[in-house]
């Protein structure tokens, strides 16, 4: 594994760290490195029960890959009403949804083609 895979695989632990920091649930990971045109090599895609949380989250994610990873978020979108957010970090894209909207988009259904790593909820 080169030095830029490990990277990524780290930043992606650490983004799941940040996750489960605020109590984040849901959480799967969509390795696209073999899916053909992927706008990136791996999805995060997690819930919070409200869009406080769902905010919550976003702030420890971008704290945690920030200090354990050195790694800001190019862009992050969707925080205004905060029911979806998107925080592109390049390599890695973190989805949070609010259980209702993730619902409707399903997006691990939409990348079935991406091997799909679901992580256990921490109690």
């Amino acid at each position: 594994m080169n030095e830029a895979t490990t990277q990524v695989k780290t930043l992606v632990e650490n983004i799941i760290d940040g996750i489960q920091e605020k109590k984040g649930s849901g959480i799967v990971i969509a390795d696209m490195t073999g899916v053909e045109g992927a706008i990136c090599r791996y999805f995060v895609i997690c819930q919070g029960n409200s869009p406080m949380q769902v905010e919550a989250i976003t702030d420890s994610v971008e704290e945690t890959a920030r200090k354990k990873s050195g790694e800001k978020p190019v862009k992050v979108v969707g925080l205004p009403n905060a029911v979806w957010v998107a925080m592109d970090y390049t390599d890695v894209i973190v989805h949070i949804f609010v259980p209702q909207t993730r619902e409707y988009y399903n997006l691990e259904a939409l990348w079935e083609d991406a091997n799909l790593t679901h992580v256990a909820d921490l109690d």
